[in-house]
């Protein structure tokens, strides 16, 4: 990270990972809402395990590129081994990429293994990838009090809602709302981290009174007084406001879309059933009437099933 490239790919990664769940979950929900279960990760028609499989790509390459490609020297250390303070943030990102790779490399483990407990370790793993994304960067070495600060004090807003909703997720996973907050909230990291990408790193978008500073190799956002500060966080809040208000209408428009084109099927098998209902109905009544032309015993309830109010009057 701290270039434009290394928060939009990660974001769009992100972004994909939650609308590829939020898909799912919409239409399996949609097709099955009496008997919906959440799952922690879907396999393709072709290939089972290819969402977990590109989460482990992009994590082996998102650590390629903080550990090897990005350094000067293509290795993180300085020459005595030590970690030099320009690169602490880059192994905090790798930290964050080699614990998502953990959770999908054992999520394919368990579900080939398939123990009783696979749903439940599966989300569990996902909730510790979330504590260590939010742990890292709530403590992150990059500034804290300036512009990049603020738009790393709001993505933890998202991840915190990642983190609680698959822990959720393991004792309510019947629940739908749960696991479409969760997609939601994996799709909003997606579009936050996008959206400071272009904000922190393309200079005409930079607020009024801030410019792009190099310090220690890297490129930061600094402001000229306290008021152009204030101003440009300000700006952020009001970017994250309408980041979510139209992430909010997306998330429902799709919703409404995905259930008008899937939900038709569900109504289809709801009528047929009515309709085997009531043709067994039917059948009860012949095999009644039958019974009565031979001669057999009938209860109140099947002479009553002949009549009317006004007939049993007379």
């Amino acid at each position: 990270m701290g270039t434009l490239v290394g928060h939009v790919a990660p974001g769009f990664a992100f972004f994909a990972l939650g609308f590829w769940h939020l898909f799912n979950h919409i239409r399996l929900h949609s097709l099955h809402p009496n008997s919906y279960t959440s799952s922690p990760w879907f396999p393709t028609s072709k290939l089972r395990y290819l969402e977990l499989f590109l989460v482990m790509v992009g994590s082996s390459i998102s650590i390629s590129m903080e550990l090897f490609i990005g350094p000067e020297r293509h290795q993180p250390f300085d020459p005595d081994g030590t970690i030099p303070s320009n690169h602490l943030h880059n192994f905090e990102h790798s930290a964050i990429s080699m614990t998502f790779f953990t959770y999908a490399a054992f999520a394919i483990l368990l579900d080939k293994i398939s123990p009783k407990a696979k749903y439940s370790l599966t989300q569990f793993l996902g909730g510790v990838a979330f504590a260590q994304q939010l742990l890292l960067f709530h403590l992150h070495s990059a500034d804290h009090m300036g512009v990049e600060g603020q738009y790393h004090l709001l993505l933890q807003s998202a991840i915190v809602v990642s983190l609680f909703t698959t822990l959720m997720g393991i004792g309510l996973p019947k629940s739908f709302m749960i696991s479409f907050i969760r997609s939601l909230s994996i799709l909003y990291q997606g579009v936050w981290l996008m959206v400071m990408g272009y904000m922190l790193w393309t200079p005409e978008l930079i607020p009024k009174g801030c410019f792009i500073h190099s310090e220690e190799g890297h490129q930061v956002v600094r402001c000229s007084s306290d008021e152009a500060l204030h101003r440009a966080k300000s700006l952020v809040n009001i970017q994250f406001s309408w980041t979510l208000i139209a992430v909010t209408i997306l998330a429902m428009s799709f919703y409404l879309v995905l259930v008008k084109l899937y939900g038709e099927n569900v109504e289809y098998s709801t009528l047929t059933k009515e309709e085997d209902l009531e043709l067994e109905e039917d059948s009860d009544d012949v095999e009644s009437q039958k019974e009565s032309k031979h001669g057999e015993p009938k209860s109140f309830i099947h002479m009553g099933k002949g009549y009317s109010v006004v007939d049993i009057e007379r």
